[in-house]
């Protein structure tokens, strides 16, 4: 029994210790270690070693590699040994060196820097579930495809939003982007392209060039984009060749005045890394833009200190790759660390899809997937620490958090910092650390840089486009018209054609900076006006460059083009046929209603009476007998008639009397009219003048009208009564007025007449509805001015223009010659040159509205408000006369006037007697009656004495 056991003893112990497992369990956090952590752990590298980024990141690794390792809080007992394969910026060897390292067993790859590259490695690492963290910037890397790439550098996506922040910035609307024509620069120049999208811009053309491209190519590539419009320029292009372009452009003289140059984050890391400065260089990019990714500063210096101790680095200087290859090992670190203390275990297994065929070499049987790869992933997707490049930390897309670029201006022998893109802020001269403590803030008002030196050495910004060097000469559409040629017509000239709109467009371009050849083509048959919405049309879809004519803008024409400013203010209205009133001999009498005039002339007996009875008892001139006293009545309307007519009489207007004596004669020699002497009379006459003088103003105004003005021959008085009848109506042929009636105000298309020219529409006004004609016309008022005076105004506009709008010159989406010649326009109106061409051309004497008001006879409701005025005021006085009279009365007596003159023998009764006294007494002057009173009362009071015993006694 012994002796068996003897045997399996050494079996056992060989057993034993070939199953000792390569599992991991968590150590505590005070850095103790668990007999399980494996000693060991491979993490691979893919980089292209000799180029920009390889020169900086393997140093960089190494580095990081070795503060890890010598580390006692991160990793305890565990060494990460760097299995680096070179890809030599191939995408096949690149596979293939990717495959091979696999096999390797690493639990994580880092890189590779090349996005073509990083496409196929993606399929090879999500298969073996091993987490790859690259330094490849392409957008889509970020797909879901590849659940296992992580990203520990900035993605291309914020860098372009930033490039398209600054054309946004400085009001450019066109690129052109140079590229190198693989997965890296195809991807990110598409994503330039959405974002310029969404700010108005575009990209104008793309020039691509292959990968390794000879400078004979770049050179052709430049010399086709020299040729074109846009003068902004994006490059982005490989680190490693990205300087022959600037090369090409400096032998072309595209580094001049002018031109804007702006390139992504390839151009910093080429300068940063370079190990000098070189003068030849630097004088190729003198007034570029560039970007490079936004590290603090504190952290970089502090490497910077590190980076000259390192041993074999391949260069003296590093760019901002050598700070996320460092972080990418220090996150690899903190995930591990993370992965142990949760557990987790570095185990490998064959996958079952990976076997040899017969006769192959490639040895896929060897590669294993990571077990627990998924879990590592995680846990790097959550991992949260400050590295040298910033915060290390994923959002939901796997992109770090907190992208941000500094933006460059290379002059001189260097770069300055004019500011800074963030996606927290936007364009900012402030460091994007300060600003995450804010509150986000993207608005346009808030995007500020410094000043730049731009090409030329001018800090006066770029227009960023030219008029194409290409021969070819704008073309420019004009409509073809038959009618209201003073606008724009065919001519036999050097130009072609002629007309206020193209007077106005050459004065316009001879105010550009800079030549526009340019060449008239006419649009249309020339049989009919053509369609302005098929003209424009043609020019959205690059038929033509403009088209220059009397171009309404409307909004469904803005949708397709630009427009200039406008020329000339426009708007429809409606035109009506006018007649003129023929005279008549009873024509004196229309101004006034009927009722108007029978209230004036009562009103004119009832103030002569009233002043009569005021005047009667003290005014010579108001007694006599009755038929005198009638025609002093009147004579006294006469004479406030006469005052009116000769009211302008400088003798009579002199006088104070003017108003009240009878003397006062005008130069026709008519006399004034009667005296009125009594405060009452004078009161009531004032008012009575004053309403005689406004209505004699108003029948003279009114009776002047309808003996000179027209009137209208239908009843529309507007769009709204227009579109309420069932008349037919007229609209100018080509015009957008047909389908505004019919879209916009839903009149029904048969009720349209399409008139083509001038006497079309003459003709169809004159005929009338009934007569196969139209009710009325609906045009722009331009059109409409011409026809008024043409006809010396036979016809007239009624009711206000129901839309309001302008003519400008129409081009194509975002072309920059809409905005400059809109200047010009804006710099024709301000020197007055724009008038003058209007004068040249419509300096035609206009139809006043003023002459073409209806015309409606004066009715009484226009005066009740003076006819009562006077009416009170008449019937006050009466009151005041009466009350005087009465009080006389009660103290005048009949008895004693009869003692007096008459005596004591009248044999007549008292009733009778008393009724006729106060007759009497209302005819009597009112001296005699103030006479009577005081000889009354001088009796009633006559003298007495007194006896001697001082009782009075009776006069003797």
């Amino acid at each position: 029994m012994e002796a068996h056991v003897l045997k399996i003893l050494p079996v056992f112990l060989l057993v034993s210790v070939m199953w000792v497992p390569i599992t991991v369990k968590g150590s505590t956090r005070n850095g103790s270690v668990s007999s399980s952590r494996p000693r060991v752990i491979n993490v691979g590298a893919l980089f292209t070693v000799n180029s920009v980024i390889g020169r900086s990141a393997k140093p960089a690794l190494a580095a990081a590699l070795d503060e890890v390792n010598s580390n006692t809080k991160v990793l305890p007992g565990t060494k990460l040994n760097l299995i680096l394969h070179d890809t030599n910026c191939s995408g096949f060897l690149g596979t293939i060196e990717a495959l091979q390292l696999m096999e390797n067993d690493v639990v994580v790859a880092i890189g590779p820097q090349s996005s073509g590259i990083a496409h196929v490695i993606s399929h090879v690492v999500n298969e073996l579930h091993v987490p790859l963290l690259s330094l490849a910037t392409d957008p889509t890397l970020s797909a879901l495809q590849y659940p296992y790439f992580l990203r520990t550098t900035q993605s291309d996506y914020f860098q372009m939003y930033a490039i398209a922040n600054l054309v946004e910035y400085y009001g450019w609307k066109e690129v052109i982007s140079i590229f190198v024509d693989d997965d890296y620069g195809r991807n990110g120049i598409a994503v330039l392209g959405d974002a310029l999208a969404k700010r108005r811009a575009k990209i104008s053309y793309k020039a691509a060039f292959t990968p390794g491209a000879p400078k004979s190519d770049i050179n052709d590539l430049l010399v086709g984009v020299n040729l074109m419009e846009s003068r902004v320029y994006v490059v982005h292009v490989n680190p490693d060749s990205g300087l022959t372009i600037f090369n090409v452009a400096k032998n072309l003289g595209m580094m001049s005045s002018g031109y804007v140059w702006i390139a992504t984050d390839w151009l910093p890391s080429v300068l940063d890394s370079s190990e000098s400065v070189d003068p030849e260089t630097m004088d190729l990019l003198q007034g570029v833009v560039a970007l490079r990714h936004h590290t603090p500063d504190d952290l970089k210096r502090s490497f910077t200190t590190r980076w000259k101790s390192l041993k074999d680095k391949g260069t003296l200087n590093f760019n901002s790759y050598a700070l996320y290859a460092y972080d990418s090992v220090w996150l690899l670190a903190h995930a591990l660390d993370a992965f142990f203390n949760e557990g987790g275990n570095i185990s490998f297994s064959y996958d079952p899809k990976l076997r040899d065929t017969n006769g192959s070499a490639l040895h896929l049987s060897a590669l294993r997937s990571f077990d627990e790869g998924e879990k590592l992933l995680q846990i790097l997707m959550t991992t949260n620490f400050t590295g040298l490049s910033g915060q290390i930390q994923f959002d939901q897309e796997k992109n770090l958090v907190h992208p941000a670029y500094d933006v460059l201006n290379i002059g001189g022998t260097g770069s300055r910092t004019i500011g800074y893109w963030s996606n927290y802020s936007g364009l900012s001269s402030i460091a994007p650390e300060i600003l995450y403590a804010k509150p986000s803030n993207t608005s346009t008002s808030n995007q500020h840089l410094n000043d730049v030196i731009w090409p030329g050495e001018t800090t006066t910004k770029p227009r960023g486009w030219v008029f194409p060097n290409n021969g070819k000469p704008l073309r420019i559409a004009v409509p073809n018209r038959i009618s209201y040629k003073e606008f724009v017509s065919k001519d036999k000239g050097p130009l072609g054609v002629r007309g206020y709109c193209i007077d106005i467009f050459e004065a316009a371009v001879n105010l550009l900076p800079y030549p526009v050849p340019h060449t008239y083509m006419l649009y249309g048959d020339g049989v009919r006006n053509p369609s302005y919405n098929a003209l424009v049309n043609e020019v959205a879809q690059n038929k033509y460059d403009a088209a220059v004519g009397d171009v309404t803008i409307v909004t469904n024409r803005t949708r397709i083009v630009d427009f200039t400013q406008p020329y000339m203010e426009s708007g429809l209205v409606v035109v009506v046929p006018v007649k003129k009133m023929k005279s008549s001999a009873w024509a004196f009498l229309k101004p006034f209603s009927w009722q108007m005039w029978c209230v004036t002339g009562s009103f004119f007996v009832l103030v002569g009476a009233v002043v009569w009875i005021l005047e009667h008892r003290i005014n010579e001139e108001f007694r006599g007998p009755p038929r005198q006293q009638l025609n002093t009545i009147l004579c006294l309307n006469i004479c406030v008639k006469t005052i009116m007519a000769v009211k302008k009489d400088a003798n009579c207007l002199a006088s104070r009397q003017c108003f009240f004596h009878t003397r006062c004669v005008s130069s026709t020699g008519i006399h004034a009219g009667e005296n009125v002497v009594s405060t009452l009379g004078r009161f009531v006459m004032i008012l009575w003048l004053f309403v005689v003088l406004i209505i004699n103003s108003s029948y003279t105004a009114s009776l002047t009208s309808i003996l000179t003005v027209q009137q209208l021959s239908s009843r529309i008085e507007g769009i709204d009564s227009l579109i309420s009848s069932n008349e037919p109506i007229g609209v100018q042929d080509g015009s957008f007025a047909y389908n505004y009636l019919v879209d916009e105000v839903n009149v029904a298309a048969s009720r349209l007449r399409i008139l083509k020219n001038q006497e079309d529409y003459i003709k169809a006004l004159h005929q009338g509805p009934k007569n196969g004609g139209v009710a009325a016309i609906v045009d722009e008022l331009p059109y409409i001015e011409l026809l008024l005076a043409s006809t010396k105004c036979e016809f007239r506009t009624v009711g206000q223009e129901f839309t309001k709008s302008g003519w400008g010159f129409a081009f194509q989406r975002d072309s920059p010659l809409a905005v400059d010649l809109s200047t010009s326009i804006l710099q024709l109106s301000e020197n007055g040159d724009l008038q003058k061409i209007h004068d040249k051309w419509l300096s035609h004497s206009g139809c006043s509205q003023s002459n073409v008001a209806d015309i409606d006879r004066l009715s009484l409701n226009s005066f009740w408000g003076l006819f009562l005025i006077c009416g009170i005021s008449c019937f006050f006085a009466l009151m005041l006369f009466f009350f005087r009279v009465f009080k006389q009365y009660r103290r005048y007596s009949p008895d004693i006037e009869e003692q007096v003159i008459e005596g004591p023998e009248s044999s007549k009764s008292n009733r009778p007697r008393r009724s006729q006294s106060f007759q009497q007494f209302v005819d009597r002057k009112e001296t005699e009656i103030k006479e009577m009173l005081k000889r009354k009362s001088s009796d009633s009071k006559g003298p007495t004495s007194q006896s001697s015993d001082g009782l009075p006694t009776s006069p003797p």
